[in-house]
């Protein structure tokens, strides 16, 4: 499967897929990773439109910075996970959140998604001109620190 998986933009095509994939993350009651997964999809066109305006720095809250979102499709074209890349760090972010949050659908972890993902959303990143990538986790959260260890971090 790691193959077939890719990092897009968010599509008004894939709306029934991400509807499922932010349910699935409220059903297992994990917190919603990245951020964005708690904006607002009611009027999908206008969530399609914040996120893109998020890229472009538009919309942006003063203390944030311009962010990129891509969802995770296997070969069936389904959401299978979710990355924000953040085009830059503030002071917070250097201390919290870094470049890139993402998070798998819970049906679907321990399958090495996560670790494919971030490796698709580091190259995302240098696309971006971000050659040094600062990704973090909390403490306690193991899966988190293997993922970023197998792509180099430490």
């Amino acid at each position: 499967m790691s193959d077939e998986l890719k990092l897009i933009e968010p599509t008004a095509a894939l709306e029934e897929s991400y509807r499922s994939y932010v349910a699935e993350v409220r059903a297992a009651d994990d917190t919603l990773v990245p951020w964005v997964l708690g904006f607002d999809a009611d009027d999908f066109p206008a969530l399609l439109a914040r996120l893109g305006d998020a890229a472009e720095g538009k919309g942006v809250p003063e203390s944030f910075v311009p962010h990129t979102t891509y969802w995770m499709v296997d070969g069936a074209d389904e959401v299978v996970g979710v990355a924000n890349l953040r085009h830059g760090l503030n002071e917070e972010l250097l201390l919290e959140g870094g470049h890139i949050g993402y998070s798998i659908r819970p049906s679907l972890r321990g399958k090495g998604l996560a670790t494919r993902q971030l490796a698709l959303a580091v190259q995302a990143a240098a696309r971006r001109g971000i050659q040094r990538v600062l990704v973090v986790c909390d403490c306690d959260n193991e899966a988190s620190a293997r993922v970023i260890e197998k792509n180099g971090g430490r």
